[in-house]
């Protein structure tokens, strides 16, 4: 495990999923924590696990936005500015999903996943990123997923959302590189999350690909591991990254097998 005294790691989408597993193993490797979503009780509970498995010297707090509003973004990273000291580290774990027909989807869905997947994450990531160049240094984690590199049946809108994420830190990158400033985009597959809660309404997804879920755990300390490492993109599982090469090399075949194959939901 790297070595993070003395960093503050902001993390949103903390309270569950991808997010919790980060900033439990963020603060178990000694960072300081900075843990966002909209459920204070649910915050008010990691940072207790923070402090429990974290350094005695650490700080942790929460702040309780929505990233779906601009004004609480906008709001909130004010009061990390007046509170906190720089942010190293921010990890963009926020979003959610829904897996049904697209034609069959209340727009109104379409819209608020657009709004915390894609504008809520760019707009955090904007307001961060210009106190990381201020301060010479900084990493970037924004959790996209393998649906926007491999778009499946009942997965347009959120895969449309999260192609946007990979194509915005694709650019991100670039700009940022030479101020010293690193941007890691993470792609899972389906991990063992309450995401599946909100986003399969069929209730059986999870269970259909059970042999190919991934331990939000095991990922979360990849992420760990990767901070303050010059890297480009964290795919996983392994077999997935070489599907969306392939994909991209024979889309008709990538077309049968998305809609075949990648039709379980």
């Amino acid at each position: 495990m790297v070595n993070l005294l003395d960093q503050t790691v902001l993390v949103t989408g903390a309270s569950s999923g991808i997010g919790r597993m980060v900033a439990i193993n963020a603060a178990q490797a000694g960072a300081n924590l900075i843990l966002v979503a909209r459920n204070s009780d649910k915050l008010a509970g990691v940072k207790q696990e923070c402090i429990e498995v974290g350094s005695e010297y650490s700080n942790h707090e929460y702040l309780s936005i929505d990233m779906a509003d601009p004004k609480a973004i906008v709001d909130g990273v004010e009061t990390i500015e007046d509170n906190f000291a720089t942010v190293d580290v921010l990890v963009n774990a926020a979003g959610f999903g829904d897996f049904s027909n697209y034609l069959d989807t209340d727009f109104d869905t379409v819209e608020k996943m657009f709004q915390v997947n894609v504008l809520g994450l760019m707009l955090m990531t904007r307001l961060v990123a210009k106190q990381m160049v201020a301060a010479g240094h900084g990493h970037i984690f924004n959790v996209g997923s393998m649906a926007g590199k491999i778009a499946t049946p009942k997965s347009a809108a959120y895969a449309a959302s999260k192609a946007a994420v990979i194509g915005f830190s694709d650019g991100l990158r670039l700009e940022l590189n030479p101020l010293n400033v690193w941007v890691t985009t993470v792609n899972p597959g389906p991990v063992d999350t309450n995401f599946f809660e909100v986003a399969d309404h069929s209730g059986t997804y999870l269970q259909s690909v059970k042999n190919f879920v991934l331990d939000p755990n095991k990922l979360a300390i990849e992420i760990v591991n990767s901070f303050n490492r010059k890297k480009r993109e964290i795919n996983r599982p392994r077999y997935m990254e070489l599907a969306s090469i392939l994909y991209k090399m024979a889309p008709s075949v990538g077309d049968y097998l998305a809609g075949t194959f990648g039709n379980r939901k």
